[in-house]
């Protein structure tokens, strides 16, 4: 391969991410950039490596590049289109009112709302769930500041409870699916962070005396949406179970379920031409799906011509925990999709308390900056005053949530692994 290509292919990758660091100044959707500059390289790769062998070899690479796409993207869109059907149902909303009291203290609506983001954001992807907790929160109609940390408190949250949960953050999929650590395993992680959650919700609860009323309008139940509810729950369930018991890749699960989605509406005689249960499909977040499938090119690229070499000298340098640690502290500033997509790539090899660790790193690490996470920037765009300085003030409690959140899954991955 032509040195001068890779330096090209280098130059492509870097500015993707700049593109996606960018975003809010270039107004260009990341998604668009990343897709773009993705299959710009693999054409370039395939264009200047010489008929042959080399290229018989860029066609595995990019066979196996794809294949690993189509699983990861197969499985969130299952997941995905299950959340947006209860979503457009209004069963999250009269969830979260069937547990609100109608009069509650600032407080204990701090680490109900701790509570709830953790949970929920473990079954829906992170956006969904910022989406929804802070919909509530805008509509508690709370000062600005007191707004500011609930809003700090949610993405702090959605993040810690997506990573014990492949349902929960793309990263834990990707390390799941990697077979770098097994489902059980991911479910240990929930003890400790879900600990760091409450030490945070309980350093912002510092001089909140107030009390909140609580008003909201429950949507009609209809006893289909109960029952996709249902199915979704035990999708997940059975996800993990068959998982372990027999090795069933959750693709196959998801898909499962789905199709027993669609066949559980049309027993209702509630898919029809005013509210086809396939429209939901449609509402998956697909720029989300499209930036993933861009950053991963780009990465299977950058593995192809050898780079990601380069994140595996960290790990001989410092102990792996460090070097994780390390990690986590990067993903704030760089998006930890690429980051870990590259660690996965580099052929890195660690034990099983090293990849939970990692895996709670870059899954919360995102956290320590607004920026540094997709939760983080839907709070930003949907709070007035939400500004990366006014995050920027909770920083230390942010920091020393993370470190506790750390340490405690290092523990829990020795007694593990």
């Amino acid at each position: 391969m032509p040195e001068l290509l890779t330096y090209v292919l280098i130059a492509l990758a870097v500015a993707a991410l700049l593109g996606v660091v960018l975003e809010e100044i270039t107004h260009v959707n990341k998604a668009k950039v990343t897709l773009f500059f993705g299959t710009l390289a693999w054409l370039l790769l395939f264009i200047f490596t010489p008929v042959g062998e080399a290229r018989e070899t860029v066609l595995e690479s990019l066979n196996e590049n794809i294949a690993e796409i189509a699983g990861l993207w197969i499985f969130l869109v299952a997941a995905m289109t299950f959340v947006a059907y209860l979503n457009k149902k209004g069963m999250i909303e009269n969830l979260i009112y069937l547990v609100l009291p109608t009069r509650i203290s600032e407080r204990a609506l701090l680490f109900l709302t701790a509570t709830f983001c953790f949970v929920f954001s473990s079954l829906a992807d992170n956006i969904t769930a910022t989406l929804v907790s802070i919909t509530l929160i805008l509509s508690l109609q709370l000062d600005r500041a007191k707004t500011i940390k609930f809003a700090t408190l949610v993405v702090f949250s959605v993040n810690s409870g997506g990573v014990a949960l492949i349902t929960g953050d793309v990263t834990t999929l990707m390390i799941f699916l990697a077979g770098k650590v097994a489902i059980l395993q991911l479910l240990a992680l929930a003890v400790p962070a879900f600990v760091a959650v409450m030490v945070l919700a309980a350093m912002l609860s510092i001089g909140m005396k107030g009390e909140v009323v609580v008003q909201g309008q429950r949507n009609d139940v209809r006893g289909v949406d109960v029952a996709i509810a249902l199915i979704f729950l035990c999708t997940i369930l059975s996800t993990i179970v068959g998982n372990f018991l027999f090795q069933i890749p959750p693709v196959l699960t998801f898909l499962a379920g789905l199709s027993v989605m669609f066949l559980v509406a049309r027993f209702f005689s509630d898919d029809n031409d005013s509210d086809p249960i396939l429209e939901y499909v449609r509402q998956v977040e697909f720029e989300t799906l499209f930036f993933f499938l861009g950053i991963l090119l780009l990465v299977g690229m950058l593995k192809e011509i050898r780079v990601l070499d380069g994140l595996v000298h960290i790990y001989d340098q410092v102990p792996a925990v460090m070097a994780n640690y390390l990690m986590g502290v990067m993903s704030a500033a760089i998006d930890n999709v690429p980051l870990t997509a590259a660690l996965l790539k580099s052929g890195l090899e660690m034990g099983v308390a090293e990849w939970m660790v990692l895996t709670y790193a870059v899954g919360v690490g995102g956290s320590l900056l607004v920026i540094g996470s997709a939760s983080g920037i839907v709070a930003m765009s949907k709070v007035p005053g939400l500004t990366f300085g006014s995050y920027l003030r909770y920083m230390l409690y942010l920091f020393i949530a993370f470190n506790i959140g750390f340490a405690g899954v290092y523990l829990v991955g020795l007694s593990v692994g």
